[in-house]
């Protein structure tokens, strides 16, 4: 069985593809784009996956519409696969974005459909060419009308549309895991948390019960032996993953250990909770999108002089930032971390020596 590598969109309809795609007893891996830039940047990541992999493949995309340059940029990458590497990569595309129309008429792997949602659209295809059991179908088929209700805004199917509001925001809300740095992560706790709002969506006012417990799952997913605040559940979690991957994510600066994150954000409870935890690093920093930079240490070094040193920036001996000049935003942690090792390796031999505290 050839592995589908399955790409959609970061909304409501876009995960919601990838819960149909789960039932279909395909072997799946899963990626997740926003529109713009991102989208080729996640085929490229697929496509060296595949490389490396050795191996045919399926590539599936969903709730994304490609311009005529981006299809023909990825047919010039397939091409390039079966010619060189031979290896086959059969190729569908399932949308509704009008945006895709050019497309869609050229290319016969193209289907495109404005009448319903992507997820509906999928889960019409899996029923064709796969087929689904008794019981996934029995979730499934209420949960896809709720999401293709919301996402067309079919106000006039009330129950469905007011549930697919709440689903709508459990999707944008669910923000304590980040994209970049926890892909597969990130996409597994939305999925969860939507699989279990659709165990509600029969339920009368189903809508209103799941605003209300919509803390309260995520609470539980995080909660590893004891409660506590969603905040605190969510850093320790969060603080485990770093902890995972830390030797991928680390850094070195004068003799220096330091941790690399890419927009973590909530650095001062994030950062220093690993510092406590991990204290055989010095300091932590964070880089946002746009080069803004927060780094904090834990009386090991003073890093408002490592930030004066990267990007002119200051602030205390354990909590400063700055913003690092041309900086490009990337959707890949490794061209993250090339971009800094690249400022390290033009500061190391220029600064001056930084004191150990």
């Amino acid at each position: 069985m050839n592995t589908i590598y399955h790409l959609s969109h970061i909304d409501l309809d876009g995960y919601s593809c990838q819960l149909v795609m789960q039932e279909s007893g395909q072997k799946m891996e899963f990626y997740n784009a926003n529109y713009g830039a991102e989208v080729t940047e996640r085929l490229q990541e697929i496509l060296e996956k595949i490389k490396t992999k050795k191996t045919d493949a399926s590539l599936l995309i969903t709730d994304l519409n490609l311009t005529i340059d981006e299809s023909a940029w990825l047919i010039k990458e397939l091409d390039r696969l079966k010619d060189y590497a031979k290896i086959s990569v059969s190729l569908q595309l399932l949308d509704h974005h009008g945006s895709g129309q050019d497309s869609a008429n050229k290319y016969a792997w193209y289907f495109l459909d404005t009448a319903r949602s992507a997820t509906k659209i999928t889960y019409d295809y899996v029923l064709e060419n796969f087929g689904l059991s008794a019981e996934s179908k029995a979730w499934l088929e209420p949960f896809v009308s709720i999401v293709d209700a919301v996402d067309l805004w079919h106000q006039d199917k009330h129950d469905a549309f007011e549930f697919g509001k709440v689903c709508m925001r459990l999707v944008t809300e669910t923000r304590e895991l980040n994209r970049v740095m926890f892909a597969d992560q990130d996409r597994a706790y939305k999925h969860a948390l939507l699989l279990e709002a659709a165990q509600m969506v029969s339920l009368q006012k189903g809508n209103i019960i799941l605003d209300e417990k919509i803390h309260t799952l995520k609470k539980e997913y995080f909660k590893n032996d004891k409660d506590d605040t969603l905040d605190n559940l969510a850093t320790a979690y969060i603080v485990r993953l770093l902890g995972e991957v830390r030797s991928d994510k680390t850094i070195y600066y004068k003799g220096y250990k330091g941790f690399l994150s890419y927009a973590l954000g909530n650095t001062s409870i994030i950062g220093n909770a690993f510092l406590t935890v991990f204290d055989e690093y010095d300091f932590i920093v964070d880089v946002g999108p746009r080069g803004t930079m927060s780094m904090r240490a834990n009386n090991k070094v003073d890093v408002s002089l490592i930030s004066k040193e990267w990007a002119n920036g200051g602030g205390h001996p354990n909590a400063s930032g700055g913003r690092l000049q041309n900086f490009k935003e990337q959707f890949r942690y490794d061209k993250v971390k090339t971009q800094i090792q690249n400022i390290i390796d033009e500061n190391e031999s220029r600064a001056g020596k930084l004191e150990r505290k």
